[in-house]
């Protein structure tokens, strides 16, 4: 059996490939389809849960996150400033993600305009009054083909995946049905859900002091309804894909579809989404190795119509994703911030 850095091996690859597809699948049904048990996997899970490399996290419905689109950001730092600009960004309540990177640029990182944010101020005040920044460039985000709930490994068979996605909640990849105010119910169901995207109907109940069938119709409505989806987090680098890599793409104005899908549809992207700014497309792509990810810039990017130019840049260290902070792979505490305000999203 292979293992790997951390103390990974093919089992838990396995496991993890298959709660990536039905997160909060019953642990006996999971363990059946990989033909394990389910002590067994539920030993492994709780293992990379107290090794702080797992998680089970829910990904709110940008609707009712934030009250804008998001921002991609490259930041340039003065010599030296790079750590210190990161650690200042990580206060920042709308960074989502954050990373250091080589190339023309030091860091990247995504801001979610969350309510009671002025994008304005924000990108023209609070980030270049940060010190050690010498400029900023940001794009706003038109439209998304890929988020990063919908990555995972491809590694199971082909009748272990059919068998996994019927037992999924709802598939990573469906369109939402409509998202609308939650009510207070709901609003704090889904507080639960982001932080345990694994909680159960009678864990719910007993937190909201609710019937366990009122708990557990509000799940279903909530999942149905894509306000949230329940994911496993965990850093690529664990799974054996240790480089990140972000492309900024050159695309004449009539590609733009068929490369934004053709990217979004790669079984190496984590985030593909179309930009107002010089380089239309941004890809963000996982990669086992550098010859990975070479021939995934000479033989599919160089395959695709349209294409003007690119540039690459790769990722030094990931401080954070989806509001948690992390160190050397690890996930670091709670996330970073309340990113829900019940304000905003109840009736």
């Amino acid at each position: 059996m292979r293992e790997m850095e951390h103390g990974i091996d093919d089992a838990d690859l396995d496991l993890v490939a298959a709660l990536q597809i039905a997160p909060r699948a019953p642990l006996n049904t999971v363990a059946e389809i990989l033909g394990t048990s389910a002590s067994t996997a539920g030993r492994r899970i709780q293992r990379l849960q107290q090794l702080r490399l797992l998680r089970f996290i829910g990904t709110v419905h940008w609707s009712l996150l934030t009250t804008g689109n998001p921002y991609v950001v490259w930041i340039k730092c003065r010599p030296g400033a790079t750590v210190d600009v990161a650690t200042a960004i990580q206060q920042v309540p709308q960074a989502q993600s954050l990373m250091t990177t080589t190339g023309d640029s030091d860091i990247y990182c995504t801001l979610y305009p969350l309510p009671g944010t002025d994008p304005r101020r924000l990108l023209t005040r609070t980030l270049p009054e940060i010190p050690g920044i010498a400029s900023i460039q940001s794009h706003l985000v038109l439209r998304s083909a890929r988020e990063a709930f919908t990555w995972r490994l491809d590694r199971l068979t082909a009748r272990q995946t059919e068998e996994l996605r019927r037992q999924a909640d709802v598939l990573p990849g469906a369109a939402p049905a409509g998202v609308g105010l939650l009510n207070e119910i709901e609003f704090r169901t889904l507080r639960l859900l982001v932080e345990d995207s694994r909680i159960s109907a009678a864990q719910v109940a007993r937190e909201l002091d609710v019937s366990r069938s009122t708990a557990y119709r509000t799940i279903q409505s909530l999942l149905e309804s894509g306000a949230v989806r329940p994911r496993v987090e965990i850093e690529p680098a664990v799974l054996g894909f240790p480089i990140t890599a972000l492309f900024t793409l050159d695309v004449q104005p009539r590609h733009i579809p068929a490369v934004l899908t053709a990217l979004g549809e790669h079984s190496c992207a984590r985030f593909t989404v179309m930009t107002a700014g010089p380089a239309s497309i941004l890809h963000h792509g996982v990669f086992s190795d550098e010859d990975h990810l070479s021939r995934f810039v000479t033989e599919d990017l160089g395959a695709l119509p349209g294409l003007n130019g690119l540039n690459t840049l790769i990722a030094l260290s990931v401080l954070r994703r989806q509001w948690i902070d992390r160190d050397d792979d690890l996930l670091l505490g709670p996330r970073a911030h309340d990113i829900l305000s019940p304000d905003h999203h109840t009736r």
